[in-house]
């Protein structure tokens, strides 16, 4: 027997050997605790609805996951800690739209999202408000747009950090609206609504299901929605276009990846579990009070989806600090 011939039998049986691994170890997926990354703070919207979700799929899966927050670097932290992890499906992040964003932002980062993650499960869409403080004299829209565009960079606003989800859809409508303000990053949601509230910030373009309970309680004043249609739950608040600023709307989703070389049988146990658990009567219902509305997809239609965001974002967005 030549060289050639023992290598490619050495060869053939180690990929045997990997294959009947990988098949053992999704047999027995899951078998002990799951971690889960939030590359948010506790309280922002990428952590309230996405801890939902993880308490339902962990009694369904009988495994308890551990959810863990790693805030920093738009999100960009917490996203490599699960991008650089092992892929066997005990190590998974939640995040939001704002992961087609960071690359944009930052082009520097550790990980490709791309290349180095796999979504498993789309939880749902939302939406994001720019809510005001009650002190201030702004009843519509138009009102602050007045005001803004005669002030220039004395108005400013509140985000969860450079390049998050919230941050852009600022941006984007500052932008399109033709107003300039001053940025400020906070480490977390629950910092910039204290802000709000105590007036220290002119605006915050909020997560829809955050922002709910302060402007039923009268708290705050939602202004205008991010999205192309108005919120079901504000039908009151106009869209960028409606406000004058058509181009100012972006979108907002919340969404689960492992890393990219997690076994697929892996992959289609925790999309068929978040399945199940999304589609429970109670879990709809809850899910509405926090603004989100379904937006079923399979697993590589997300890939797709977040690619061509990622694409899009880096022509637009390069300039944004």
């Amino acid at each position: 027997m030549n060289k050639s011939v023992r290598w490619s039998r050495v060869v053939a049986g180690a990929l045997a050997s990997v294959m009947v691994s990988c098949a053992a170890q999704a047999d027995s997926f899951p078998s002990k605790m799951i971690r889960a990354t939030i590359p948010f703070g506790a309280g922002s919207a990428t952590d309230v609805v996405p801890r939902l979700v993880f308490e339902r799929i962990g009694a369904e899966f009988g495994q308890p996951i551990v959810v863990e927050n790693r805030v920093g670097g738009g999100g960009a932290i917490g996203t490599n800690s699960v991008a650089k992890a092992e892929p066997d499906g005990y190590s998974i992040l939640a995040h939001s739209s704002a992961i087609g964003i960071t690359p944009a932002v930052f082009p520097n980062l550790p990980y490709d999202t791309s290349r180095d993650l796999s979504a498993v499960l789309m939880i749902g869409s939302s939406t994001n408000v720019m809510i005001v403080p009650t002190s201030r004299s702004w009843k519509t829209i138009q009102d602050f747009l007045v005001d803004a565009r005669a002030k220039g960079s004395q108005i400013n606003f509140g985000s969860v950090g450079i390049g998050s989800n919230v941050h852009i859809s600022a941006e984007k409508f500052r932008a399109a609206a033709g107003f300039e303000a001053t940025h400020v990053p906070y480490r977390g949601g629950p910092e910039v609504i204290a802000d709000i509230l105590g007036g220290r910030i002119d605006f915050y373009f909020c997560p829809l299901s955050t922002a709910l309970p302060l402007i039923r309680e009268g708290q705050v004043r939602a202004l205008v929605v991010s999205s192309t249609t108005r919120a079901s739950d504000r039908p009151d608040v106009p869209t960028p276009a409606e406000a004058g600023a058509p181009g100012g709307d972006s979108s907002s989703w919340f969404a689960l990846f492992v890393p990219a070389k997690t076994p697929r049988d892996i992959v289609d146990k925790w999309h068929a579990a978040g399945i199940k658990v999304l589609a429970a009567p109670d879990m709809q219902a809850s899910l509405k009070r926090l603004g989100v509305g379904p937006m079923p997809m399979q697993p590589a239609e997300i890939d797709a989806m977040v690619a061509k965001e990622i694409a899009a974002n880096m022509l637009v967005l390069k300039d944004v600090k």
